[in-house]
């Protein structure tokens, strides 16, 4: 199945979808390749734009040596971030009664995040990348969907083992999020000082 349709699908009937999903091999290799290196690029990608086309609400620009930093520095931050993720659901996996191994693990990490990093392009825009906070907690839903067929959760199971991912991911992703912004934040320190 090629991207946009997976993507696609996963956003529209998860449901369907995650069975289909859960009986596919698929290396760790070939996901980042494949999927989630060209779709985490988005939001990094069209949150520099805005920044060479929109002055920040705080009035200070950070230079553009930085930004382009700060998004480099954030999509591999992101990257790494769904690796971590997969890692600590694999992890957790026995816990919980479920299986399947970091292969699976990382399928349902990264096509459950694949609608949040597509509507990574709202960060063009100013005021409207909030939005993607509607999108992330559809996503919740989404990776609810796909605990049972993906990783053989019992049902029983799955809200407290989705809990405990909540808990990891929000960890993982706000250190993504400070790393990022302290960058940034240190190119318009020192370019205002200069």
């Amino acid at each position: 199945m090629n991207m946009i349709s997976r993507v696609v699908n996963i956003a529209i009937k998860p449901k369907d979808v995650w069975p289909i999903i859960a009986g596919e091999s698929t290396s760790v290799q070939a996901m980042f390749t494949g999927f989630i290196i060209p779709l985490a690029a988005i939001g990094p990608l069209c949150g520099f734009i805005q920044s060479l086309l929109f002055t920040p609400a705080f009035g200070f620009r950070a230079p553009i040596g930085m930004s382009f930093v700060g998004m480099i520095v954030g999509y591999i931050l992101v990257l790494a971030g769904v690796l971590v993720t997969a890692f600590i659901v694999d992890k957790l996996a026995p816990t919980f009664q479920s299986s399947g191994g970091l292969e699976q693990a990382l399928k349902l990490v990264a096509y459950s995040q694949a609608p949040v990093w597509v509507a990574g392009v709202l960060n063009l825009i100013p005021f409207l990348g909030i939005l993607i906070i509607f999108v992330a907690l559809y996503c919740l839903y989404i990776v609810y969907l796909g605990f049972t067929p993906v990783i053989k959760t019992p049902p029983d199971k799955v809200i407290p083992y989705l809990v405990v991912v909540i808990i990891v991911s929000v960890i993982v992703w706000a250190v993504v999020a400070v790393v990022t912004s302290a960058i940034v934040a240190t190119g318009v320190v020192v370019n205002t000082t200069i």
